[in-house]
């Protein structure tokens, strides 16, 4: 007896960061001006700071397999598989203004942050 197994269409999963068109231009700035090792650069979360959990921004040069991907049109955002989970329905915007620059973020795992901005729990 012959029996044919069908697969479901496959559906793309949605990022686990949204980047705003400020942050995506951000990351087209960062890489102009790379390393030439550099692939793109990764976003993640080391233990650092008053509430136990920061974000850190840095550039790559090897992929983890564990890493997720997200393309922009001026290079690719790698955010570190084990900070995933902390990030999932995150915004992750790209701010100036007369004092300082940097990247900011609407992260709805967030339970708390530090006064000082620097950190977050989950």
């Amino acid at each position: 007896m012959d029996t044919v197994t069908q697969r479901r269409p496959t559906r793309e999963r949605p990022a686990a960061v949204a980047l705003t068109e400020a942050a995506q231009a951000r990351v087209a700035a960062l890489m102009a001006q790379a390393p030439a090792d550099a692939i793109g650069v990764k976003l993640s979360t080391p233990r650092r700071g008053c509430s136990g959990l920061a974000y850190s921004v840095d550039y790559v040069n090897a992929a983890s397999p564990m890493d997720e991907r997200i393309v922009t049109p001026g290079g690719t955002l790698f955010i570190d598989g084990a900070s995933v989970l902390y990030l999932i329905g995150s915004t992750m915007d790209w701010v100036e203004d007369d004092f300082q620059a940097g990247f900011t973020f609407a992260n709805p795992n967030a339970k708390g942050t530090c006064g000082c901005g620097e950190s977050f729990t989950v």
